[in-house]
């Protein structure tokens, strides 16, 4: 027979199967126990393992509030050694948020030493900084040993822990919860408790209550930080219906020093001369301070914040955030929407309430029924420490009944004691006793059998009786139930209300008003600026508004050919002659000291192609263009505004045909009048232009020979009016043009008496 070798026995142990079966199975394992012991919060506790763990073991430890701190190292030890066979970085790192006032609304644990900062910086290592419990999470662990929930063995079976904490403080809705778990995740704010007790009470007086009524008590998440919440009333209802949702969280600006009440509000501090700055008091949920400060001097290093000098943090226990704007002329609600804009002051905090409910199923619920099932779980820990403390009363009054036996019977007691060599046995069969009670009486101390204590014993049997029947009761009554549950939320309201330190509601819910439309051409300083450009294309911006006929210095060759005031908030229409329109801010533009910079290094004009037109952009303005066939359209100049450097094609032009009308269209015109190189001039109405976003439009006068050579629009009660040549300036009006009123595309006829020889407007 041959024998079986070590080999042999580890090739047995293969087992044949398909690996994608093998490998769901095992992943479907560690899914689950992810889901269900690491992730996700029961609803019940609001707690995951290693917080529940955490504060068992520091109870176990009995660092409650009246006792002195120890180390964290001690705590750490004892949860990794004994509960929680995880890494101690992971056990601290859950410590230390328990005891952030910055992380959770209602700390669990209080610190001493450096438990890290609203900055970013970390805790000190857990040798140097000491803990204890709170008072919230001594009430949240009350009744433990009152038989209310059932202890489970630990991972190596040595000791036993809690399964859930029964305490009546709301925990998962009060301090919220976050976690990412396999295919499923949380993320629950904290709330303020107060609110949450009014909602539960609502829903303990009428199961049927409407949600929208939920919500007129329970007005959303209260954040440990504060800030401002922004959605409207009706997105975080809809959101806390649904168990899914999103907020919008903004930091507050207040200003604290502000000697008037609207300024105080705003945030806004007056200095001399005009002169203010903002100050930020409170700053989104889970950013950290040191960051967005960060975050906002980049913005001003890179130039993309211009309308912000600089950024100082003034911060001691309180948040200070002082932002100083680059002149008084800027508007506060500008820049406070900027940085909402381009900095984490505005951030959003997702809602998934996503929980494991009594029977450890992970499920997305409302509120209303989120707060059902915790109600139901409070009832059963109400029922379960009333059965507890019946069976406990019941065993009293075993012994309690032994003793008032022992006492009238007590010469007869003595002397079974010194006569009998079993006086258990005899006593028992003599008063009818039972093994505990005559186990009791013989242990009775000789200091006892004063008569002081008889009457004691009958008090305690008397009051005992009572309690019994009230609990007794209570156990089968769910309307008293409901009653006691109501009576102890309502004591417990009272440590948090809305006039405690710890209760008052810390994030404001309001919805946000209509702000500055935010771009980032609003955030250029307004000043006003003359724009020259010359015939060679070299363009420059002199600061004010300066006289338009001013003699500028040009290179040798170059000479004017545009000039125009505007601001430098302002976008210039720069048109070629080739049909396409580029656009350019002018805050960008180089100053007036030099000769300017060639206007193609800024934006891609072709080099055969000439400049037009130079005009700054009007919202809702129009434009006539026409080109030298006669054809042209009128445009909007919102549809003319190009992204990018290569321009936008407006007009098409062929062979030699070339842009060369771009007029404003006021208004109040109503006609247009076109003069051809023939010097024939028509006359029509302007409604016979099509407006056009692109193309080559429709011909405007007729030509056997030439083209075009200027077009104009007008008010035709004004008259149609010209500039006369020399050096006067004059201008020349004629109201009476009756005769050249014709159809578009005509031919035209001789202009007035004193029409410029050059044929132009």
């Amino acid at each position: 027979m041959a024998t079986t070798t070590d080999e042999d026995d580890a090739f047995d142990a293969i087992v044949d199967a398909p690996f994608d079966s093998a490998l769901s199975e095992r992943y479907l394992v560690y899914a689950l126990s992810t889901i269900t012991a690491r992730s996700l919060p029961d609803l019940r506790d609001g707690l995951k393992p290693v917080h529940r763990r955490l504060l068992w073991a520091m109870r176990a430890l009995k660092l409650d509030p009246a006792n002195a701190f120890k180390k964290s190292s001690r705590v750490v030890g004892d949860v990794i050694g004994k509960y929680h066979p995880h890494g101690d970085a992971a056990v601290y790192d859950a410590m230390v948020r328990l005891a952030q006032d910055f992380s959770l609304r209602y700390p669990l644990v209080e610190g001493q030493g450096n438990f890290g900062n609203i900055d970013g910086d970390n805790a000190a290592a857990y040798r140097y900084t000491e803990a204890r419990l709170t008072r919230t999470a001594m009430q949240l662990m009350d009744g433990l040993d009152e038989g209310t929930v059932d202890f489970i063995p630990t991972y190596n079976n040595e000791e036993e822990e809690p399964e859930i904490f029964p305490g009546l403080f709301p925990n998962l809705l009060a301090n919220g919860a976050t976690g990412i778990a396999v295919g499923m995740a949380t993320s629950i704010p904290s709330h303020n408790v107060a609110e949450i007790i009014d909602a539960t009470l609502e829903l303990i007086g009428n199961q049927h209550v409407e949600h929208a009524r939920l919500m007129e008590l329970f007005h959303g998440p209260d954040f440990a930080t504060g800030g401002v919440i922004v959605d409207s009333p009706a997105a975080i209802s809809h959101a806390y219906e649904t168990g899914r949702g999103a907020f919008r969280v903004r930091g507050r600006f207040h200003a604290a020093e502000a000697k008037e009440e609207a300024d105080r509000d705003a945030g806004i501090e007056r200095l001399g001369g005009g002169q203010y700055q903002l100050v930020i008091s409170e700053i989104p949920y889970m950013v950290q301070k040191g960051k967005l400060i960060e975050q906002i001097a980049q913005l001003i290093a890179d130039r993309k914040l211009p309308i912000l000098e600089d950024v100082r943090d003034e911060s001691d226990e309180q948040i200070r955030i002082v932002l100083v704007p680059k002149s008084r002329n800027i508007d506060p609600e500008l820049l406070k929407e900027s940085l909402y804009k381009l900095t984490d002051l505005e951030s959003r905090f997702s809602l998934n309430l996503n929980v494991l409910d009594a029977t450890r199923t992970p499920m997305v619920m409302g509120l209303k029924e989120l707060l059902g099932n915790w109600i139901t779980s409070q009832i059963d820990i109400l029922q379960r420490r009333t059965q507890h403390r019946l069976e406990r009363i019941a065993a009293r009054l075993e012994l309690v009944e032994g003793y008032i036996i022992a006492f009238l019977n007590l010469d007869r007691v003595i002397e079974i004691i010194r006569t009998e060599d079993e006086p258990k046995a005899v006593m028992m069969a003599e008063f009818n006793l039972t093994d505990r009670q005559a186990e009791a009486i013989l242990n009775m101390r000789l200091r006892s059998l004063r008569k002081l204590e008889e009457m004691e014993l009958r008090q305690e049997h008397a009051d005992l009786l009572a309690e019994r029947d009230e609990l007794e009761k209570l156990l089968g009554s769910p309307d008293r139930q409901r009653t006691r549950l109501t009576r102890d939320l309502r004591a417990l309201r009272k440590e948090y209300a809305e006039d405690t330190v710890l209760g008052r509601r810390r994030t404001t819910i309001a919805e946000a008003a209509p702000t500055v439309e935010f771009t980032m051409d609003a955030m250029i300083e307004k000043e006003p600026v003359t724009v020259i450009l010359s015939a060679k294309g070299w363009i420059r911006a002199a600061r004010g508004h300066v006289p338009l006929d001013q003699e500028w210095k040009f290179k040798d060759g170059d000479g004017p050919a545009f000039a125009l005031h505007c601001q430098t908030t302002d976008k210039l229409l720069i048109a070629a002659d080739n049909g396409r329109f580029y656009t350019l801010g002018a805050d960008k533009l180089p100053g007036a000291r030099g000769f300017g910079e060639p206007i193609r290094t800024m934006v891609d004009i072709e080099a055969d192609a000439g400049i037009v037109a130079a005009l700054a952009y009007k919202p809702k303005g129009k434009l006539l263009l026409a080109a030298t066939n006669g054809k042209g359209f009128a445009a909007e100049m919102d549809e003319l505004l190009a992204e990018t450097r290569k321009g936008r094609q407006v007009v098409n032009v062929k062979d030699k045909v070339k842009l060369s009308v771009v007029r404003p269209i006021a208004e109040e015109d109503d006609h247009i009048a076109v003069v051809g190189e023939n010097r024939k001039l028509i006359v029509f109405h302007l409604q016979e232009v099509p407006v056009m976003g692109r193309g080559q439009g429709v011909q405007l006068q007729r030509y056997r020979d030439g083209g075009m050579s200027d077009a104009v629009t007008f008010k035709l009660e004004d008259g149609l009016s010209w500039t006369m040549g020399g050096e006067t300036g004059r201008t020349r009006t004629e109201k009476d043009i009756r005769m050249w009123k014709v159809a578009r595309g005509a031919a035209g006829r001789l202009p007035p008496t004193g029409f410029p020889r050059d044929n132009k407007f």
